[in-house]
């Protein structure tokens, strides 16, 4: 484990994954006072009444003060918040719900089958990018569904201005199984040696990067899977290495947290806190869920680069230097300056996951090219295939 002058760690690993750790940090009670605008804390997670929340952020002194609670609620509170009747109008939530319902049956009947990160591909519904295709189908009822200010709330509060609104929905149906328990979106999505390659300060970087949510979009009880959570989870810094080992999963089997929600209760949480999708053990509830992923303004470059083309043109030296011996460190470093390095974002209806959470990313195909000696046409063909299937539609 190495460490700063001043004591904090540079770089996490396996062997900073410390239950007894972990269980300090978790084992502990949400003080209702630390949430004064909260309407309830049940199971360590703070509930807010809506229409109470809408008073008291109409003054700007008040909206922040609320802004406030929420960042700290999800920084270094319980890292979930539940807002209960966020989505009110029935009308609205109804009309969304027909959209979604046609968009899977479309899917359906065209004989596609969308993954699923953390369930066997089938087993569910699923939507990916159901933010576009939403709005592609049925604008008027998107307009009115993301108008929604309490979703504004907190996405300003979690992100600042600009933020990016993504979504998925998820059907798990009558009998689905459980999620296994994760982190998501942006170091979740890697595997362990991935996750450990970047410095512990991007560890903690990585969810103040991405602000995570669900609409409930039926009745959610309890027997019918609604997502469990481990509040304060999120605080525990070698997480993104910890939650695949087998006895922080058991830990979490044993002490997770799970809660009803009713038709248009909405969830917001870290995306570092560790949860799952429950197991469905209803006999018709198809459980649905608008998964919301809202990220920073600022996970971008600053330059618009076409890496595509880039890449074309240096993929020649590099093939020709390995021919002269350079060594797989400088090819490597050429590659970073010139491919995209990170898999996302995507269209994971035709880029789906391989073995793993996340397909190919760009440099990765341009590696593998180079590993195999591939010519310089070969490596075109592979990225515009690549550059299609990313493609929103």
């Amino acid at each position: 484990m190495s460490r700063t002058l001043s004591g904090p760690r540079t770089w996490l690993s396996a062997h900073d994954c410390d239950l007894d750790v972990f269980r300090e940090l978790v084992e502990r009670d949400t003080d209702p006072a630390a949430y004064p605008y909260a309407a309830a804390v049940e199971r360590n997670v703070p509930l807010y009444d809506s229409e109470s929340l809408r008073a008291e952020v109409r003054t700007p002194e008040g909206r922040r003060n609320v802004q406030a609670e929420l960042v700290g609620a999800l920084a270094d509170g319980p890292g979930i918040v539940v807002f209960k009747g966020a989505f009110s109008d029935r009308g609205i939530l109804d009309r969304t719900s027909g959209v979604f319902d046609a968009l899977i049956a479309e899917q359906r009947a065209s004989g596609a089958t969308a993954g699923d990160h953390f369930a066997k591909p089938g087993a569910n519904d699923r939507i990916w990018n159901a933010l576009e295709k939403a709005a592609l189908r049925d604008p008027e009822a998107f307009a009115d569904y993301y108008a929604n200010d309490l979703l504004a709330l907190v996405c300003l509060a979690w992100l600042g201005p600009g933020y990016q609104v993504t979504s998925q929905v998820n059907v798990v149906n009558p009998g689905g199984a459980a999620q296994t328990v994760h982190r998501d979106y942006h170091l979740g999505f890697l595997g362990d040696e991935a996750a450990a390659a970047y410095p512990a300060h991007v560890h903690r970087l990585s969810p103040a990067l991405t602000l995570q949510g669900a609409v409930a979009h039926c009745d959610m009880p309890v027997e019918s899977g609604p997502t469990l959570y481990l509040p304060h989870s999120q605080k525990y810094e070698p997480g993104y290495l910890a939650w695949r080992q087998p006895r922080f999963r058991a830990y979490f089997e044993a002490h997770h947290v799970q809660l009803p929600l009713a038709a248009g209760d909405a969830v917001f949480f870290n995306p570092a806190l560790f949860h799952a999708a429950g197991h469905n053990r209803s006999a018709d509830i198809r459980r649905t869920a608008n998964l919301l992923q809202v990220s920073s303004a600022f996970g971008r470059a600053m330059e618009s680069v076409d890496r595509e083309a880039l890449s074309n043109a240096v993929y020649p030296v590099l093939l020709r230097r390995k021919a002269q011996g350079a060594g797989q460190e400088w090819l490597d470093t050429v590659v970073a300056s010139c491919a995209e390095g990170y898999p996302f974002p995507t269209n994971l209806d035709s880029d789906p996951p391989v073995d793993g959470l996340a397909p190919p990313s760009q440099a990765d195909l341009v590696r593998r090219a180079l590993s195999e000696d591939r010519s310089p046409e070969h490596l075109r063909d592979v990225l515009r295939a690549a550059a299609v299937r990313r493609a929103s539609r």
